[in-house]
C-alpha cells in the first residue's frame, strides 16, 4: 500500500497537481499570519467579511456558555435544540419558504437531497462546471446522469426531450465557484417547466450577496419556491460560520428528515454555532452596507484589472477569476505572489478544465482599495 501512495503522490507533483496547506494563527480577515509573517489574502468566502465579526464572536461564548460544545448526537435522537430549531425558521422566513432543514455542510446537504429523491428510475441533469458535491450526489443516487456543457441550455433541453425517465431533475450552481458567472435560471426555470422537471439551486456563493436583499440568485432573478422548489445555502462563505441548508416546501424538509441519510446519520451541528448562525443573520440583514461596499469592490477590482490589461473571465461577483490557462503558469504565478506577500490560490485540474487554470480572486467587505491596488500591480508585474 505504501509504495503505490508514493507512486501516486509522485505523479501529482510531476504533473504540479499537488497541493499543500497554509498554516496561519489567526482570524480570518484579508490579512493573514503565517510564520511570523503578514501575508494580503484574496482567497477566503468570508464575502461579507463576517467571520471575525465582534458579535459573532460573543454570540459564540454566550451560547458556549449555555449549552457547552458538543451536541451530542444527530438530529433525530437528542442533538436537536432550541438553538437548531430556531435558526431553521429564521431561515426559511429569510429565503421566503415554508421550511428550511439545516445540514453539517453544503457537501452534505447535496448529497442528502438528490439521494433521498432519486435512485436508478430517475435522472440527473448536470452543468459541467457544477461543484463536485452534486456530481458525487448525482452518482451516489445510481440516477441516469446526464452532463451538459457549461451554460449551454441547447444542449439541455435536447436531453431532457430524449429523457424517459420518472423523475428529472435539473441541478445547477447559482454562482459557479471557479467562474464566477450566474446560471441562467430564469431559462432552465422554463425548460424545467416544459419538460417536467425539477430545478435545485445550490446558490453557497450567492446567497447574502446577490438580489436588492442578499436573498442571491433566486432573488436577482425575482424566482420563487413554485419556479425553484429546492434550494441549497451554505452558511461558511457569506454569512462566516459554518454549515448549510435545503429550504422549500413542507413537504420537501419533512421527506428529508425522514429519508436523507447525511442529515439522518450525522451529528448535529454544535448548537453554539446555531446561535452564531442566527446573529450573522440579523447582521447581514441590518448592515445591508456591507453588500453595497462588496460591490463597490468588484467594480474597482475589474476597472483597474482592465487597465492593467489583466486576463479577466466575465463576472459580476466576489469570484474573480484570471485565466492563465497552463497549470504550471498558475502555479508559478501564484507562488511568485507568496514571495511578495500575498496569498492567491491557483486553480488547477480537476477542479477545472485542462486548459484553463486560473488564479481564483475573491473579494470581501473587508478588503480596502490599496490592498487591491496592491495585488494588481503586483500581478502586473509577476506576468
Amino acid at each position: 500500500m505504501q509504495d503505490f501512495l508514493q507512486t501516486l503522490l509522485q505523479q501529482r507533483q510531476r504533473a504540479a497537481l499537488y497541493r499543500t496547506r497554509q498554516i496561519h494563527c489567526g482570524p480570518q480577515t484579508p490579512i493573514l499570519w503565517i510564520e511570523d509573517n503578514p501575508y494580503l489574502a484574496f482567497c477566503s468566502n468570508d464575502y461579507l467579511g463576517l467571520a471575525n465579526h465582534p458579535r459573532l464572536i460573543t454570540a459564540l461564548q454566550q451560547a458556549a456558555d449555555h449549552y457547552a460544545v458538543g451536541s451530542g448526537a444527530s438530529h433525530l435522537i437528542t442533538g436537536h435544540t432550541q438553538a437548531h430549531h430556531a435558526l431553521e425558521a429564521e431561515l426559511a422566513t429569510y429565503t421566503g419558504r415554508e421550511r428550511a432543514l439545516l445540514f453539517s455542510t453544503g457537501y452534505m446537504a447535496n448529497l442528502g437531497v438528490i439521494t433521498a429523491l432519486f435512485d436508478r428510475h430517475d435522472a440527473v441533469f448536470l452543468d459541467k462546471l457544477n461543484h463536485a458535491s452534486l456530481i458525487d450526489a448525482a452518482l451516489l443516487s445510481r440516477a441516469q446522469i446526464h452532463r451538459y456543457p457549461h451554460q449551454d441550455l441547447s444542449v439541455l433541453e435536447r436531453l431532457l426531450a430524449q429523457s424517459t425517465a420518472r423523475h428529472k431533475l435539473i441541478a445547477t450552481d447559482g454562482v459557479f465557484s471557479m467562474d464566477g458567472d450566474i446560471a441562467h435560471l430564469p431559462q432552465l426555470v422554463q425548460l424545467a417547466k416544459t419538460y417536467q422537471a425539477w430545478l435545485m439551486v445550490d446558490d453557497a456563493h450567492g446567497l447574502g450577496v446577490l438580489g436588492k436583499t442578499g436573498r442571491g440568485t433566486v432573488e436577482e432573478y425575482n424566482l420563487g419556491v413554485d419556479e425553484v422548489p429546492i434550494l441549497m445555502g451554505t452558511l461558511g462563505k457569506a454569512f462566516g460560520v459554518l454549515g448549510a441548508f435545503v429550504a422549500g416546501s413542507e413537504l420537501l424538509i419533512e421527506t428529508l428528515i425522514q429519508t436523507a441519510r447525511s442529515y439522518i446519520y450525522t451529528t448535529a451541528l454544535p448548537p453554539a454555532l446555531a446561535e452564531t448562525i442566527r446573529t450573522s443573520l440579523t447582521i447581514a440583514q441590518e448592515e445591508s452596507w456591507r453588500r453595497q461596499r462588496l460591490q463597490q469592490l468588484i467594480t474597482y477590482f475589474r476597472t483597474v484589472a482592465n487597465q492593467f490589461q489583466l486576463p479577466l473571465m466575465p463576472s459580476v461577483t466576489p469570484i474573480q477569476p484570471i485565466l492563465l490557462g497552463e497549470t504550471e503558469q498558475a502555479l508559478a504565478v501564484s507562488q511568485a505572489l507568496y514571495k511578495r506577500g500575498i496569498i492567491v490560490t491557483a486553480i488547477r485540474p480537476p477542479t477545472v478544465p485542462q486548459g484553463t487554470a486560473r488564479l481564483r480572486v475573491t473579494l470581501s467587505a473587508a478588503h480596502e482599495e490599496q490592498q487591491i491596488d496592491k495585488l494588481i500591480t503586483t500581478l502586473a508585474e509577476v506576468l
